[in-house]
């Protein structure tokens, strides 16, 4: 018996493990929920990449009352549909805030009680329906659902209700509204009494005889209330709160468990797939049985593809997009498949695709790069011939204003004559009645987003054989070139005579945000929004010494002014070190330029500084505006050791992995991993790469090398390897005239 015993034993501990905590256990919602300086990020409950999504509606994280639930929102920061609330029957229900306690935050479930009438409200998601459950310790169940906008609720006979609110965007190419539709039902016989309330309706509705529980299932829809109810039946055809939430759970658990990693710190792991759950927030699938509402035309289509909206893509193109290029082509090439769509039915590509069209936001041709980037790193699926159109048309026949889209106007033609965007002295009015009175010109970085954009075309226009406007957007390509000045060492501001403005300064000139030469960051941010072209940058500067020099100094530079004085004016610039503004998009590729320097150490050094200082599960644990995954992006990359300086080039920058092994799933089914060995904080500086076995003193990798799977093995050391990557011939490829396919 004893050796019975003894080999049941050796059989455990050779054949048991240890259960791994699931990757979704790691998420902190409340991550940046208190905002640094502008928007905080919300705690969202919703499956990846879908239509419906809910978060408790307050000011940020730190706000102790909850206003009310939405049954879902109509876009990252632009607002909620539906209003509901759980209710004892106190009077002034309707228009009072409640203050909370014992909150659960995970991306498929969320929970909280309510201080006062000690009511438990849950709530877990499908793709296009929702789940709430309510516990009234009083045992009077009552819930109260109102519109927040436009529309009508309708209570019907078997305890149903049905509704539509009506909502629209700000934007001068967003004609017409959109409508959500919601059909609804509860666990419970009910009464349900309506009232008017705001432009809309208001449904009380009591269940005596429920108990202390009552359930509460929807569906929502773009299309009809037929439709809403039939994705109801659909995804929650039976009343068991528990499997949907099982179900949210086990799709974030695939979705997170594209990438493994082990080592690193508890807290690496959490802002890690805290980050990784971000980035899933958006683009959404808007599909319903193979229809969709598309408000670019304000039809209903048949497709049997998923039709996508919700990008912002000015901050998404840099890293979200390379990152689900990486780990889910099939869904970035439907995504990309969706601009198309969206240009065949409007005749613009959109800047901001949301639900109820084009949101005019930003700068530039953003979907030139992102499309060039697809198409460069194998994912195809999608009609190049029509993107590479709408691509150009937007390029040449659009506007290039900040917040605008349309037709060209006389900037714009200045521009495609004279190669830059005109700047306004100082104490000049704007003569243009095209331009937005508070975003202005933007006339630097229009020049520098122009510049890459339409590099990003010629890349588009090459793969289609069109040799002649590849050769007139590689031209284009180059006009950062002429706001760059030689003397001072700055992108500067040029007027309409050619002549450079003064004063300048290259810290603080300019509006509000100074938004007169740049966007929402100054000069010293666009000194390096050359991402196309770094080589030609460099020149400019006076060589790679000059540059290393300046990109050394950008870090301490002082703001010349106190804090407030700088956010006053330039509050999207947050995250501050020197004068690199973590906290905002057109820095993320900033501390890469070291590699293209030969000083890769140097990027090993100042990204981990930078994960380790702006980035943790706290809620001031995001440095700037999250805007829906934007940054997150930047996070999951950087954490990894791999960063998309230049989305159009397939290739990723190495950068110091925080974990030592980390392991990327692919939808080819195959693998790639990155092994670090003798990895800690202080060892963060890169001794050897090996890519399959093989040595290699490049700082970086293909894409093909990534998708073909294989391995990436890093020896870390505490004190830099400065031969390693300083060699020309080692550095990553970056220039005008640098094929897609190095």
């Amino acid at each position: 018996m004893k050796n019975q015993l003894l080999q049941i034993l050796a059989v455990c501990l050779t054949t048991c493990t240890v259960p791994v905590q699931a990757q979704v256990e790691w998420v902190v919602p409340s991550m940046g929920g208190q905002g640094f300086m502008l928007e905080p990020t919300r705690p969202t409950v919703s499956l990846p990449n879908s239509m419906v999504r809910v978060y408790p509606v307050r000011k940020d994280q730190l706000d102790d009352q909850i206003h009310s639930f939405p049954l879902t929102i109509i876009s990252h920061r632009l607002g909620e549909l539906f209003w509901l609330m759980p209710s004892d029957g106190a009077p002034g229900a309707w228009d009072r805030a409640q203050a909370y306690d014992q909150e659960t935050e995970t991306p498929y479930y969320y929970a909280t009680r309510f201080d006062a009438s000690l009511i438990r409200t849950e709530f877990s998601p499908t793709a296009r329906c929702g789940y709430f459950r309510f516990t009234f310790p009083s045992g009077q169940p009552t819930v109260l659902l109102a519109n927040r906008r436009d529309g009508e609720l309708t209570p019907n006979q078997d305890g149903s209700f049905t509704g539509l609110e009506k909502f629209r965007g700000e934007s001068r190419m967003s004609s017409g509204e959109m409508q959500a539709f919601v059909y609804g039902e509860f666990s419970a016989p009910v009464k349900i009494e309506k009232s008017a309330g705001g432009k809309g309706s208001r449904l009380t509705i009591s269940a005596p005889g429920a108990g202390k529980v009552l359930e509460f299932r929807y569906g929502i829809s773009f299309i009809s209330v037929e439709q809403a109810k039939a994705n109801l039946k659909k995804e929650i055809p039976a009343w068991n709160f528990d499997a949907v939430k099982d179900t949210a759970r086990a799709r974030w658990n695939e979705v997170l468990g594209q990438i493994e990693v082990t080592g690193g710190t508890p807290e690496q792991k959490r802002v890690f797939y805290t980050s990784l759950y971000r980035c899933y927030e958006r683009m959404v699938n808007i599909s319903e049985d193979g229809k969709y509402y598309s408000a670019f035309d304000h039809q209903i289509h048949k497709d049997a593809r998923p039709f996508y909206v919700d990008n912002w893509l000015w901050d998404t193109y840099r890293a979200l997009e390379p990152l689900h290029a990486l780990l889910n082509p099939e869904m970035e090439a439907d995504k990309v498949q969706s601009y198309v769509r969206m240009f065949e039915q409007s005749g613009w590509l959109p800047t901001f695709a949301v639900l109820w069209g084009n949101h005019e936001c930003m700068t530039g041709n953003p979907a030139a790069p992102w499309f060039a980037d697809c198409w460069a790193k194998g994912v195809t699926n999608f009609d190049l011939a029509m993107a590479y159109a709408g691509v150009r048309n937007n390029s040449l026949e659009g506007t290039w204003l900040p917040w605008r889209r349309g037709p060209k106007c006389s900037l714009d033609d200045f521009l495609n004559e004279h190669g830059y965007m005109p700047a306004l002295k100082a104490d000049e009015k704007e003569t243009v009645s095209q331009v937005h009175p508070f975003e202005r010109r933007q006339a630097v970085s229009v020049t520098l987003a122009q510049s890459y954009d339409d590099w990003g075309a010629a890349q588009l226009a090459r793969d289609l054989d069109k040799s002649g406007d590849e050769q007139l957007f590689l031209k284009r390509a180059a006009d950062y070139k002429n706001v760059f000045r030689v003397d001072q060492g700055h992108a500067w501001p040029k007027d309409a005579d050619g002549k450079w403005i003064e004063p300048f300064e290259p810290g603080w000139s300019g509006g509000m945000g100074g938004r007169d030469y740049t966007t929402e960051n100054n000069g010293y941010t666009y000194d390096w929004d050359v991402q196309h072209d770094l080589s030609g940058l460099f020149e400019l500067m006076g060589g790679r010494a000059k540059a290393e020099a300046k990109l050394d100094q950008l870090f301490r530079e002082g703001l010349g002014r106190s804090k407030f004085e700088f956010w006053a004016k330039f509050p999207d610039a947050s995250g501050l070190v020197g004068q690199f503004s973590m906290g905002n998009e057109p820095s993320l590729h900033i501390p890469y330029i070291y590699n293209y320097l030969g000083a890769p150490w140097k990027t090993q050094k100042r990204v981990r500084m930078l994960l380790d200082t702006w980035f943790t599960e706290t809620t001031l644990g995001m440095p700037g505006d999250e805007d829906g995954g934007g940054m997150s992006a930047f996070v999951v990359f950087s954490m990894m050791g791999l960063y998309p300086v230049t989305p159009g080039l397939p290739i990723y920058d190495l950068a110091s992995p925080v974990f030592d092994r980390v392991t990327i799933k692919l939808h080819n089914g195959k693998t790639f991993t990155i092994v670090c060995r003798n990895n800690s904080a202080n060892n963060k500086y890169i001794q050897a790469i090996k890519l399959d076995g093989r040595d290699q003193t490049k700082v970086w990798i293909k894409h093909a090398d990534v998708v073909a799977g294989g391995k990436l093995e890093l020896q870390m050391g505490d004190t830099p390897n400065r031969t390693l990557g300083n060699k020309p011939e080692d550095f990553p490829p970056s220039a005008l005239s640098q094929n897609p396919t190095p």
